[in-house]
């Protein structure tokens, strides 16, 4: 490929505004994910600029032509003795989140990229081209991530060699958490590209039993080439591949699940896998659950700022009554739990359906909302589900905001 000199100038602006993609980059990280926004600031802007820079580096070294010199680094890191703290907070953090933020950076630096190329009008067919080299290499830098992972929790004894555990495992931890072409597929011996489900599951309360997770699905786990079944453990939970999904009600687990997809469209699924299980465990819910089934509450969860929004609109006039406002809200919630059918309600609530009439009549009063009105009906629930799941701290935005 014929590389014109737009990108030595791209990769120049972006250096010289290093700092605006550190500050994009840590931004996205500490509002994504919470595991990072809980490392010291000082300590995650040193080494996000290190890990841009290098990206920066790499950018410019695959677009360089043959022979060149490698590039230098910038001139305050020139001879600097790098300290071995920075390095090591992806060691500490769940592997899922350092995947996720390593594909964050990726594609902030990229888009700006992108952006000073076509400001210098670069040829589409240039950027294209140098966009299939950049996320390549960015897809082998997350099998280096999952790979020296799998050193850290054991996989492979610390001085290298065999793997402790069997290599399916390690295959199947790969598709998970790796976005893979066939050709990576297909070059191992023997996997099959039998489209299966992935998911993740933990005990619906208390530690997780991993052997009796994998016992309770082993007839729906999907087996390898040899028969092994291809299951693995993700921060501390059970995940894997499902030949079908169990037809069985769990009682004592939470499962996520995600599409039947073919091994190099696993990793996408496994990311829904994760939410359903997120928000089924948030809900207190057990049993098998996609997105798709769990519906608005995957939005509870992912949208916590509508959920505040709608908690001052409809549940916090009630709290300037005290206790008078709680029973309110427990009634509510109560008639919302029950189907809209009041004496169930009220036989849950230990009161006569004319008490729990009365208090329902004056939380439309006291709240301004009808609940005769199926919209207002669902903001009330969503108001309580996020109450459930989020806690009632937090709210920052006031009442006056709330109806903007």
């Amino acid at each position: 490929m014929e590389v014109s000199t737009t990108v030595p100038a791209a990769v120049a602006a972006l250096r010289a505004d290093l700092g605006t993609l550190v500050d994009e980059v840590t931004g996205r990280l500490r509002a994504e994910l919470p595991s990072y926004a809980r490392v010291p600031p000082d300590l995650l802007d040193l080494r996000v600029a290190r890990a841009v820079d290098r990206g920066l580096s790499v950018v410019h070294r695959l677009c360089a032509p043959q022979g060149r010199a490698p590039v230098d680094p910038p001139p305050g890191e020139r001879g600097a003795r790098r300290p071995a703290g920075p390095a090591a907070i992806g060691d500490a953090l769940p592997v899922d989140d350092v995947i996720r933020a390593h594909r964050i950076g990726v594609d902030v630096v990229w888009s700006r990229f992108s952006r000073e190329m076509t400001e210098r009008r670069a040829h589409p067919e240039e950027l294209l081209a140098i966009g299939e080299q950049v996320w390549a290499w960015a897809a082998a830098m997350t099998v280096r991530i999952v790979r020296r992972r799998a050193v850290q929790d054991g996989a492979r004894p610390p001085g290298g060699g065999r793997a402790a555990g069997p290599p399916l495992e390690e295959y199947v931890r790969m598709l998970l958490l790796v976005p893979v072409d066939a050709a990576a597929v297909r070059g191992r011996a023997g996997a099959s590209a039998t489209p299966a489900m992935p998911f993740r599951a933990r005990a619906a309360c208390g530690a997780t039993d991993a052997v009796g997770v994998i016992e309770q699905l082993r007839p729906w786990i999907a087996k390898g080439p040899a028969g092994g079944l291809m299951v693995t453990a993700v921060d501390g939970d059970v995940a894997g591949l499902l030949a079908a999904r169990p037809p069985r009600l769990f009682r004592d687990l939470v499962l996520g699940l995600g599409a039947a997809v073919p091994p190099c469209h696993v990793a996408d699924e496994f990311v829904s896998a994760s939410l359903a299980l997120r928000v089924a465990a948030a809900f207190g819910l057990s049993g098998v659950h996609t997105t798709d089934e769990l519906g608005l509450r995957t939005a509870v969860v992912q949208t916590p700022e509508i959920g505040e929004r709608l908690t001052l609109q409809r549940l916090a006039p009630l709290r300037e009554h005290g206790e008078d406002g709680t029973q309110l809200e427990e009634a509510v919630a109560a008639f919302l739990d029950h189907g809209l059918r009041l004496e169930a309600a009220a036989r849950s609530l230990f009161v006569h359906p004319n008490t729990l009439r009365n208090r329902l009549r004056r939380f439309e009063a006291l709240s301004g909302t009808s609940l005769r009105d199926p919209a207002a009906l669902a903001e009330v629930w969503w108001a309580l589900a996020h109450q459930r799941v989020h806690g009632r701290s937090g709210t920052t935005l006031s009442a006056r905001d709330a109806g903007h």
